[in-house]
């Protein structure tokens, strides 16, 4: 007899045990840019009234928490990321009252929140960088080089391209990693340390659940800012240590907010949490970052970069997993976010592969995170006109690709036609007129959709105890297949560009291509994530 599988699949009426303490540990956690994901009043940008009213679709998507970009007061010179006021919303998001009560919808509908904290820098027009004397103790600035100090102090580069350092018209130079609005704070000033703690405090008072460091490597600089020697730094990162970034002085700054996050959990009676964006050259320096007294987790980026073959596969498994395991740590797994081309176009274009490196990726031990419409199946938006970009590498040379605004144009939730329900006006970048057919009406409710197998299978993540955080054993499988057994599971991938059989391994839980299972075996398409009950 030949039985065909198709998502959602059959699902086990298995209940698994509360999660209680560190909820975190096999958490999936859902990244809302917020100026792309749901517009409430018309001006084409996602706001804090617009998330609101989406809690009840990240409810029914099955998700744990959300992370919301920032939101802060701020020039918006990068996309919001060079904050001017971090106790203040910017009036092209709302206001704290929106924040309170996008806090308090989701606590309601179960959800944790999580904001960005953005330590590493400040917009130039925060207060303390617009006080010339307060910008000399708070901020980086050093004499330059040449007879009359016309050359940066050294040749740093900006991960946005060109200089590192601006120079004043006191004729002394600031350093900037990202953009010149963007000035780098001075972490070795007492001031900055309490600040930060004040900020950490305030969020927390306001009923966030954690926070999400922005680049958690970069606070502390080699001391005497020594010269790299080269060029093209941008793509050094996360291959080597370089002397702005990745080293050891940042561990006794997450140490203190460590300390901090466990006296207000404990004093509250609820677990905060905090997790580094950290660009780190290798595994076991990422594991600095999750050791007991520091963060609770790390962004797996080495995951990510991940070619599509069971070799890479395998090996950045193994690696994230024997990392973490002497700290105790859970692993972090993600495809895709807002700085990085989005996982089907990455992967090459495939739908197939990109559901399959989905449910791949929520059947591993540990955290998941999914990026906003990663769940509609949305491709990177390649062809945007060079006018409507606003990503600042987009204008310089010799930094990141400049390209990130095109996993950032706004979701598609309805409709024929843009801006597809984001909002009663259009949309800040346009959205492709072939969307209609990825919109979150237009899937639901169709069991071969993208969203329904997310559906599905965060379903399946949250009752079956053997999926999260917890045991792995690889199992023997065919050439370009990988298979991992899981306590009741076990997830077969089938990496190749064309079907495989396979001995029948159990009963067929959930697919992202149809299988045919034919007697002792199943015959599972090229580019195809199954999970098995065992």
């Amino acid at each position: 007899m030949t039985q065909e599988l198709t998502s959602p699949g059959l699902a086990p009426q298995t209940t698994a045990p509360g999660r209680g303490s560190g909820w975190w540990r096999d958490a999936v956690i859902y990244q809302v840019y917020v100026r792309s994901f749901a517009d409430s009043d018309g001006d084409g940008i996602g706001d804090l009234r617009g998330a609101c009213a989406k809690v009840p679709y990240l409810k029914a998507l099955g998700v744990d928490a959300v992370w919301l970009t920032p939101f802060y007061a701020s020039p918006q010179a990068d996309g919001g990321y060079d904050v001017a006021d971090y106790r203040a919303v910017d009036p092209l998001f709302g206001n704290l009252e929106d924040a309170r009560d996008l806090i308090g919808a989701a606590h309601d509908a179960g959800l944790r929140v999580i904001v960005d904290v953005v330590p590493n820098h400040t917009s130039d027009q925060h207060p303390w960088f617009q006080d010339p004397e307060l910008a000399r103790q708070r901020y980086v600035f050093r004499p330059g080089k040449g007879k009359r100090g016309e050359l940066p102090p050294n040749d740093w580069e900006s991960i946005f391209g060109g200089p590192a350092w601006t120079r004043t018209d006191r004729g002394d130079w600031y350093l900037h990693l990202f953009a010149p609005e963007q000035p780098d704070l001075n972490w070795d000033n007492p001031d900055v340390h309490a600040e930060f703690a004040a900020i950490l405090r305030f969020w927390l008072d306001l009923g966030v659940d954690g926070f999400r460091v922005d680049v958690a490597h970069g606070m502390v600089k080699a001391p005497g800012l020594p010269d790299i020697g080269r060029g093209e730094q941008a793509q050094l990162i996360g291959s080597q240590v370089l002397p702005f970034f990745d080293q050891d002085g940042v561990h006794a700054i997450h140490r203190s907010w460590r300390r901090l996050l466990d006296g207000y959990g404990d004093a509250c009676g609820k677990e905060v949490i905090a997790v580094a964006e950290a660009w780190a050259p290798s595994a076991e320096r990422l594991a600095l970052y999750v050791r007991p007294d520091e963060l609770h987790q790390a962004f797996n980026f080495h995951y990510l970069q991940a070619s599509w073959d069971t070799a890479s596969l395998r090996t950045v498994i193994d690696e994230s997993l024997d990392s973490v395991r002497p700290v105790g740590a859970p692993a972090t797994w993600v495809l895709s976010n807002h700085d990085v081309v989005r996982h089907r176009t990455r992967l090459g274009g495939s739908l197939d592969r990109a559901r399959a490196a989905a449910l791949l990726m929520l059947a591993l031990p540990g955290s998941a995170y999914l990026y906003q419409g990663e769940e509609l199946g949305l491709p990177e938006v390649l062809d945007l006109p060079d006018e409507v970009r606003q990503d600042p590498s987009f204008f310089r040379a010799n930094g990141q690709d400049g390209f990130r605004d095109g996993c950032r144009v706004p979701l598609p939730w309805s409709g024929d036609l843009p801006p597809y329900g984001f909002g009663p006006g259009g949309s800040w970048l346009p959205q492709p007129a072939d969307w209609r057919l990825l919109t979150v009406e237009a899937q639901t409710g169709d069991p071969s959709s993208t969203l329904e197998l997310y559906r599905t299978a965060l379903d399946l993540r949250r009752r079956l105890p053997g999926l999260g955080d917890g045991e792995m054993t690889w199992q023997p499988a065919p050439e370009g297949v990988l298979a991992f057994r899981r306590p009741g599971v076990l997830c077969t991938v089938n990496t190749l560009g064309r079907p495989a059989e396979l001995p029948l391994p159990g009963q067929p839980l959930l697919s992202s291509a149809p299988v045919t299972v034919d007697g002792g075996s199943a015959v599972v398409p090229g580019d195809t994530c199954t999970w098995w009950a065992i």
